[in-house]
């Protein structure tokens, strides 16, 4: 076959195949999560990550500032609250995909004191009557950090668990209260409040601090942890990623860190 006629059979062959383009990586799902998750939130999305290679991106606040920015139209594609309420406001405002709310997770609040334990650290504070003036007599002139009380679900869980005590109307005038679960815990860490209120799961994440009381889970309102898909989320791996943190392999992550893992309709927990 004459050269002239080789190339032009060739550029005929070449013009039947598809033009091959790189694949472009699927979008990150973006995810809203309650502050004191990130330790064990940030484990089980690498985890899901290295197994499915689709990313993610997580934004860590109150639940109260993440609620109110899905309202406000915010690019999530899930949400995770530390509380009942906030998610029923965003539902409310119809901010959420019709049916994908689920329980997730459980968490415990606990009293902390600086530094870790140790032989020289508090013994355990007694949460009896007189937890008001006990808690009084240690913090001093110093500090009791909790997270915002009539906003973030940390703070207002505190809060009620001081009135049930006896003890809110004794600390009230000593409360630092910090933007989220986690600024409350990193005062404690640093010294700069010689208690704080925080969950089970934060003490847990920080060797600054020991815990010195567990308050009783009946007296709060139960520390659930919800979540749900947002309504105008365009991002197929979403559903994918809420499945992946309710099954046995996020469950792990989860459990590392003090959390208790709720069980899916007719499961057993």
């Amino acid at each position: 076959m004459p050269p002239t006629r080789r190339i032009l059979t060739l550029l005929a062959v070449l013009a039947l195949v598809p033009a091959t383009r790189p694949a472009r990586a699927a979008d990150p799902v973006v995810v809203f999560a309650a502050a004191s998750l990130k330790n064990a939130l940030d484990d089980a999305a690498a985890s899901w990550t290295k197994e499915t290679g689709t990313n993610t991106r997580i934004a860590y606040a109150g639940s109260n500032a993440l609620a109110k920015q899905i309202e406000a139209g915010a690019p999530a594609d899930l949400f995770i609250s530390a509380d009942q309420a906030w998610m029923d406001d965003a539902e409310k405002a119809g901010s959420l995909k019709p049916g994908s709310r689920v329980d997730l997770l459980r968490n415990a609040l606990v009293l902390i004191a600086s530094g870790p334990k140790d032989a020289g650290s508090d013994p355990e504070i007694a949460l009896a009557p007189d937890l008001g003036s006990t808690l009084t007599r240690i913090l001093g002139g110093g500090k009791l950090a909790m997270a915002t009380i009539d906003a973030v679900p940390a703070g207002r869980y505190g809060k009620a668990a001081l009135e049930k005590l006896g003890a809110w109307d004794a600390v009230k005038g000593q409360v630092a209260q910090a933007e989220n679960v986690r600024a409350a815990l990193l005062l404690v860490a640093r010294g700069e409040a010689p208690l704080g209120i925080v969950y089970a799961t934060d003490a847990a994440a920080e060797p600054g601090v020991h815990v010195v009381a567990t308050f009783p889970s009946d007296s709060h309102p139960p520390i659930v942890y919800p979540a749900a898909l947002i309504k105008d989320s365009r991002n197929p791996d979403a559903a994918a990623l809420l499945a992946y943190l309710r099954g046995p392999a996020a469950k792990a992550s989860f459990e590392r860190q003090g959390f208790r893992v709720m069980g899916k309709p007719g499961a057993s927990q």
